[in-house]
């Protein structure tokens, strides 16, 4: 993978974009030093849906499931969004601020998404993630850090224990910081 100016990734047969209209600037001054994992499945737990891309592009059809009445008129969004397959696809620029987060907290830093990149994988808590996307988001993580200067990397529930879990006791974090050659004091999640 590669970061081209702008924070977009290059085109590439593991790589798709499509930006979504929901991100914002990021405060002046603010350094990305915080990479944010989630989970995403929808509905939840079902795979290789096209919801995921409909929410964050605002085209979510609410009415076709039961469940996305829960939907009605969120504005989310990540950075990425890495499939059960290991493809990646951009929605915000690394250099913009996405709708991940939420109300958040990293050691006493509120607003996390003023200085995070997210990073969304198909999965629930409870289900193992793919070989592919733990080497996807390897990559990622590796291409991100020639760019940014990322220090930590947590899990959603790490910054907002009270509201979220993901992404659930299924992600091996050992694994992740191993093939990521991410330092161990970067992460600690709960």
């Amino acid at each position: 993978m590669q970061l081209m100016n702008g924070g977009w990734l290059a085109l590439s047969s593991k790589v798709a974009i499509r930006p979504s209209p929901n991100f914002n600037d990021r405060p002046a001054g603010t350094s990305i030093s915080l990479l944010v994992i989630h989970n995403i499945s929808l509905p939840p737990g079902e795979f290789n849906t096209p919801y995921i891309a409909d929410l964050f592009l605002n085209r979510i059809d609410v009415n076709a499931h039961p469940w996305f009445a829960n939907l009605k008129d969120l504005k989310v969004s990540a950075h990425f969004f890495i499939n059960r397959q290991g493809h990646v696809t951009q929605f915000v620029s690394c250099d913009r601020r996405a709708w991940h987060a939420g109300v958040s907290n990293l050691n006493g830093r509120e607003q996390c998404n003023d200085f995070s990149i997210g990073i969304e994988l198909e999965g629930t808590d409870a289900l193992a993630y793919e070989d592919a996307q733990y080497a996807s988001l390897a990559e990622l993580t590796g291409c991100l850090r020639q760019h940014y200067p990322l220090t930590d990397v947590r899990g959603h529930h790490d910054i907002a224990p009270e509201r979220k879990t993901d992404p659930g006791e299924s992600f091996d974090w050992q694994r992740y910081a191993m093939l990521a050659n991410w330092p161990a004091t970067a992460l600690k999640p709960r």
